[in-house]
C-alpha cells in the first residue's frame, strides 16, 4: 500500500514539474505574431494582392508581412499562403517561402516575385499550385462564397530545408510541420461575384 502511494505521489510530482514547461511553450506560441499593413485578420484581400490570370485582373503583389516573438531556438522561418476552400479536395497553395534566415522579421511587399529579388538572401520560393515558384494571389471561382486565405509564418528548428524551387506545396508543408517550433497565422478572405 505504501509503495502504491509513493508511485502515485511520484507521478503527481512529475505532472506538476511538467506543467511549467508546457505553459512556457504555450506562452512562446502565444507571443509569436504575424501582421501585415495590407492584409488584416478577418478582412478582405484587395485587388493589389489578387492574381492576374484565370479571369482575375489583380496586380498579384504579395503583401508585406511582419512577425515577432519567435521562440528560442528558432534557426529559420518559412511562410505559406494556403486556400483551404479551393474546390480541389486538397486546397490550393498560393505561396511557399522557406530557408528564411532567423535574423529576418519581415518581407517587403512584392517579395513574392522572384525576379525582383526582394526576399532575403538564401531563401527559396517553391512551386505553387499555379505551377511556378513565387506568389500567386487569390482567384476563386466566380460565385463561390469568399475563400479563406491563410498566411502562416513558421519558426523552424533547422537552418534550412533540403528542398528546392521545384518542390510542390504538400512536400514543403510536410517538412515545415516536421520542423516547426511554433507558427503564427493571419487569415483574410476574397470572393468573386457570379458571372452573368
Amino acid at each position: 500500500m505504501h509503495r502504491l502511494v509513493m508511485v502515485v505521489a511520484a507521478a503527481g510530482a512529475c505532472a506538476v514539474l511538467a506543467r511549467p514547461a508546457a505553459a512556457q511553450a504555450g506562452n512562446a506560441t502565444a507571443r509569436f505574431r504575424l501582421s501585415s499593413p495590407q492584409v488584416h485578420e478577418g478582412g478582405t484581400i484587395s485587388e493589389e494582392q489578387v492574381f492576374n490570370s484565370f479571369g482575375c485582373s489583380g496586380k498579384n503583389v504579395s503583401p508585406a508581412l511582419r512577425w515577432s516573438g519567435a521562440p528560442a531556438g528558432t534557426k529559420s522561418f518559412a511562410i505559406t499562403m494556403y486556400d483551404p476552400d479551393a474546390p480541389t479536395g486538397s486546397g490550393w497553395w498560393h505561396w511557399l517561402v522557406f530557408n528564411i534566415p532567423a535574423s529576418t522579421t519581415e518581407l517587403p511587399a512584392g517579395a513574392g516575385d522572384p525576379s525582383k529579388q526582394l526576399a532575403p538572401a538564401g531563401s527559396v520560393q517553391s512551386r505553387t499550385d499555379f505551377g511556378q515558384p513565387g506568389y500567386g494571389g487569390p482567384c476563386p471561382p466566380p460565385g463561390d462564397k469568399p475563400h479563406r486565405y491563410i498566411f502562416t509564418v513558421y519558426a523552424l528548428k533547422v537552418d534550412s530545408l533540403p528542398l528546392d524551387a521545384n518542390v510542390p506545396g504538400a512536400q514543403v508543408g510536410y517538412y515545415v510541420n516536421q520542423n516547426a517550433l511554433a507558427k503564427a497565422t493571419l487569415t483574410a478572405r476574397y470572393g468573386r461575384p457570379a458571372a452573368h
